[in-house]
């Protein structure tokens, strides 16, 4: 594991990351995901960048007593990304993958499909509704905008508790006030990488369940 061979033990670590010890036990036999403030603390700690920390945690050849933190047995809690750019949502996809985040990512074009998504009405009649673990909203969709959007979220008792955070192209955008005063957590200026997601949300208290390495094989399948 990351931190056998860094050589240190769970009490020193659970002290740099302010972490229970018996907490990072879990993590490490797998009975336990991660949250992405754990993520950043147990980073920090261990001197490592985020990406490199979960690349660690989801590779089954680091360690032997567990082979690594394997996928949750319950369903991992969905992300929704709201986004219209292809480029944009290829990219938000890819840096999930990369860090071998196993939460579905879902992502619709447009508003109006983020109404029938989360609220099961609209033009697809008959759709249950669902309740993602976090919504990622870029402001600037058609047919109806990302404020609009955020709106009608943060107004609707159903989905008002759903961490939002924005997406947009400058950091200095007005827009992002209003999302503020809104309801939004936070906003992140594109293209989204897994370190500004970090950064971002400290205090929401995400889950993130990590799968294996593309292509790799269960330990007791190995020849």
């Amino acid at each position: 594991m990351c931190r056998q061979r860094l050589g240190i033990t769970q009490e020193e670590l659970a002290w740099r990351a302010n972490i229970h010890r018996t907490y990072i036990a879990d993590i490490e036999r797998g009975a336990r995901n991660m949250t992405l403030r754990t993520v950043d603390n147990l980073a920090k700690a261990l001197q490592l960048t985020v990406g490199n920390l979960l690349m660690y945690a989801a590779d089954p050849t680091d360690g032997e007593s567990n082979g690594g933190i394997a996928p949750a047995p319950h369903q991992p809690s969905e992300i929704l990304l709201i986004e219209d750019n292809a480029t944009d949502v290829a990219i938000t996809a890819r840096a999930f993958k990369r860090a071998r985040i196993a939460n579905p990512l879902k992502v619709v074009r447009d508003g109006e499909d983020a109404m029938v998504y989360l609220y099961g009405s609209g033009r697809r009649d008959g759709r249950q509704a669902s309740r993602p673990q976090l919504i990622l909203l870029d402001l600037n969709l058609p047919q109806m905008s990302g404020v609009e959007v955020l709106r009608r979220i943060k107004g609707d008792e159903r989905t008002a508790d759903i961490p939002v955070v924005v997406l947009t192209v400058s950091q200095h955008d007005r827009v992002i006030i209003e999302c503020g005063r809104l309801g939004a957590e936070n906003y992140i200026v594109k293209p989204l990488g897994l370190e500004s997601l970090v950064k971002v949300t400290p205090k929401l208290n995400l889950h993130l369940t990590l799968g294996p390495p593309a292509g790799a094989q269960p330990r007791g399948n190995r020849s």
